[in-house]
């Protein structure tokens, strides 16, 4: 989620937070999180966020772990398999947000190559935005950052982004444009279905090259869906807009021609 700290303060100019980000890289390994991991608790935070893919595999486990040692506040951000162990990060205090619609890529070396992988996190990230599934990370890591600005102990959503909690934080206001919201973040959320079976499940390189081709192919479908539901929602000038004051204030607005307002 590279994106993560600029939903949070898109224009760079917020005054009442400041992000640090330290990053184990590609690999994701329990070696690299162990050396890195660490060093975010050096700059002394009232909270932080593990972003990973599959945050059941040893790397993130690895995060969890020294953050957990050192009675850090911890939100997990990751994909549909976080699913399965939501109950244990609860009951180890963790906060979480499981995002359904965040798809593994068809990462086979026949395929995937450094454009091919550029291209399909660009039409994720396209859905991900015009559904509603950033609208709900920004809006819920707010809601810790104003908990913590009031000296409270930090909030620590546990959520998991399904199609209805995404859509409905997406703010659509044609119907036709929320149906296809929908269609576009169900369109992804199958699009693991074919990349876990292209991956792990087919070892013939010749079987297991046309799915993970498919399931790019659905993921741009999608993202030309999330498009066209972006434009239906510009023709009726109904677009809403949630951008960040200096204060942290988050405003609002419809209209293209109107100043955003303060709740």
């Amino acid at each position: 989620m590279p994106l993560l700290e600029f939903l949070l303060d898109e224009r760079a100019e917020r005054e009442d937070i400041q992000f640090r980000i330290v990053g184990s890289g590609a690999n994701m390994g329990p070696e690299q999180v162990a050396e890195v991991a660490p060093k975010i608790l050096d700059f002394k935070p009232h909270f932080t966020i593990v972003v990973s893919p599959n945050a059941t595999v040893p790397g993130p486990g690895k995060a969890r772990e020294i953050l957990a040692n050192a009675g850090m506040p911890t939100i997990v951000i990751s994909d549909g398999p976080t699913k399965k162990i939501t109950k244990d990060l609860e009951a180890a205090g963790f906060g979480y947000i499981v995002i359904e619609a965040d798809a593994m890529i068809g990462a086979r070396r026949e395929f995937l190559d450094p454009i091919e992988m550029a291209i399909f996190n660009a039409d994720i990230a396209k859905v991900l935005s015009v559904v509603g599934v950033y609208s709900v990370l920004a809006r819920e890591i707010d809601r810790v950052i104003v908990s913590v600005k009031r000296g409270e102990k930090p909030y620590l959503p546990r959520l998991v982004v399904n199609k209805d909690v995404a859509v409905e934080a997406a703010n659509f206001q044609n119907p036709y444009a929320k149906a296809k919201a929908i269609a576009a973040h169900e369109m992804s959320r199958r699009v693991a279905d074919l990349t876990a079976e292209g991956c792990f499940m087919v070892k013939e390189w010749e079987r297991y090259v046309p799915l993970v081709a498919a399931a790019h192919e659905m993921m741009r479908a999608a993202a030309k869906l999330a498009d066209e539901a972006r434009e239906l929602e510009k023709g009726l000038d109904s677009v809403y807009r949630a951008p960040h004051h200096p204060d942290g204030t988050v405003m609002s607005k419809r209209r293209l021609l109107e100043k955003p307002a303060k709740p």
